[in-house]
C-alpha cells in the first residue's frame, strides 16, 4: 500500500503556521523572512514533501482565464546597432518571434529596449525597470563592440541572456548548439554515402558564437579516416569583428577566388555551409547543385524537400529564455546566480534533393572541380 503524499497543509500544520506561510516560503517569496523560508524549506525537505506538477498546472491554467488590465512586462533588451537591426539577421528574428509567443502564452506582455538608443544609458535602463516595477530581463542580440559588460541593479532582476554576448555578467543562457548542429549534419551526411565533408563558415559569425561551428566540425573529424577530414574553409582570412554586426544575411558571401582554391584542393564531395554563404560562388562558377556539388544548408528556413539541411528552431531558443525568467519570478529568483545554467537548443535535419543519397543510381558526380572552377561535365 502506498504512502499518503505529504501536503502543505502537513508542513504548515507541524510548523505551526499558515499554509499561505510555507507556499510562500517555499518559492522564496521575499515577504517571508530569510529565517523563517529556510527554516520551512528544511522542514518541508525532512518530510520528503514534494510539489504536486497537476496542480500547479492546474493553478498555472486557472490564472490564464483571468483577465487583467496589468499584465506584467518582461523587457527584452537589445544593443545593436540600430533599433531593428538585428531583426534583418534571421536567428536574432527568429529569438524575438519565440520569446514573444512564449510570453504571451504565460500571460507576460514582452517589450523591447535598445541600449543603444541615443542619450540613453544602462543607469537610465535599470532606472526605467524599477519606476514600472518590471523584474524580468531577457538580454539578446546584443554587440560585444558596443559593450561586453552589463551593469544594472541585479538584486531585483530575474534575467537570462540568449547567445554569448555579454559576458558579463554570468547569467543563465540560452542558445542554440551550433556544436551539435555541425555534427548532426556531418552524422546524416554520412549515412547518404558522402565521406569528403567540406564545411564553409564566416569567421565573424564563428567568432560570435565562441567559434562552437569549427569546434563541431573538428570534433565530428575525429569519427573519420584522416584522409577524410578536411580543413573548415573560414573566410574572411582576416576581419574586423565589429564589421560582422553591420552585415545581414544578404550581405555575407565568401570570397570567390580563396574559396575556388579550397574547392580544388580538397574537393569536397559535399559542402555544409549557410546558403547565402556560397550559393551565388557556385553558380559564378557553373556549379550545378547537386549534379556537381552536393549541398547542405546549416540555416535552413523552412524544409521545402528542396534543400536539405537543418533547421536550428531559434524560435525555440527565445521561448526557452521567457520560460527561464518565468519559472524564476515565480520562484522569487533574483540577482546573478552563483551557478550559471546554460540550456542548448538542438537543430533539426531534413533531408532535400541538394544532397540526395549517393549510392543509388543518379546520384551526383560530386567533387568534380578542375583548375578555373568549373565543373567538369
Amino acid at each position: 500500500m502506498s504512502e499518503l503524499r505529504v501536503t502543505l497543509s502537513d508542513v504548515a500544520r507541524k510548523a505551526g503556521v499558515h499554509v499561505t506561510t510555507v507556499s510562500q516560503a517555499l518559492r522564496n517569496h521575499p515577504s517571508i523572512a530569510l529565517r523563517t523560508r529556510h527554516r520551512l524549506q528544511a522542514l518541508a525537505r525532512s518530510m520528503h514533501y514534494r510539489s504536486d506538477p497537476f496542480l500547479r498546472a492546474l493553478v498555472a491554467y486557472r490564472t490564464r482565464q483571468i483577465t487583467t488590465a496589468d499584465i506584467p512586462t518582461l523587457a527584452y533588451v537589445t544593443n545593436w546597432h540600430t533599433r531593428w537591426g538585428w531583426k534583418k539577421v534571421a536567428a536574432h528574428s527568429g529569438f524575438y518571434s519565440g520569446a514573444e509567443a512564449k510570453a504571451k502564452e504565460l500571460g507576460f506582455r514582452l517589450e523591447h529596449f535598445w541600449l543603444h538608443e541615443p542619450g540613453f544609458t544602462q543607469k537610465r535602463l535599470g532606472e526605467i525597470l524599477a519606476a514600472r516595477g518590471i523584474n524580468g530581463v531577457i538580454i539578446a542580440s546584443h554587440s560585444r563592440e558596443l559593450g561586453d559588460k552589463l551593469q544594472l541593479d541585479w538584486k531585483h532582476l530575474s534575467a537570462v541572456k540568449i547567445d554569448y554576448f555579454p559576458h558579463e555578467p554570468r547569467l543563465h543562457n540560452v542558445t542554440n548548439n551550433q556544436c551539435n548542429i555541425i555534427r548532426l549534419a556531418m552524422r546524416q551526411i554520412g549515412a547518404l554515402g558522402y565521406r569528403r565533408l567540406g564545411f564553409v563558415v564566416h569567421r565573424g559569425w564563428n567568432h560570435a558564437v565562441d567559434n562552437n561551428w569549427t569546434a563541431g566540425y573538428l570534433t565530428a573529424q575525429e569519427d573519420l579516416p584522416r584522409r577524410e577530414r578536411l580543413p573548415a574553409h573560414v573566410f574572411p582570412e582576416m576581419f574586423p569583428v565589429e564589421r560582422w554586426f553591420h552585415e545581414t544575411d544578404a550581405s555575407v558571401v565568401a570570397d570567390l577566388g580563396p574559396f575556388r582554391k579550397w574547392l580544388e584542393r580538397y574537393r569536397p564531395e559535399v559542402v555544409i555551409a549557410k546558403a547565402a554563404y556560397v550559393l551565388p560562388l557556385f553558380k559564378e562558377m557553373g556549379l550545378r547543385i547537386p549534379q556537381d556539388m552536393a549541398f547542405a544548408n546549416l540555416f535552413l528556413d523552412q524544409p521545402d524537400g528542396v534543400m536539405a539541411g537543418v533547421r536550428q528552431n531559434h524560435d525555440m531558443v527565445g521561448a526557452a529564455a521567457v520560460g527561464i525568467v518565468a519559472s524564476q519570478l515565480q520562484h522569487y529568483k533574483f540577482g546573478v546566480p552563483t551557478v550559471p545554467l546554460k540550456t542548448y537548443v538542438d537543430g533539426t535535419w531534413f533531408d532535400g534533393a541538394s544532397c540526395p543519397p549517393r549510392l543509388i543510381a543518379g546520384s551526383p558526380k560530386v567533387g568534380r572541380v578542375r583548375k578555373g572552377g568549373k565543373a567538369v561535365r
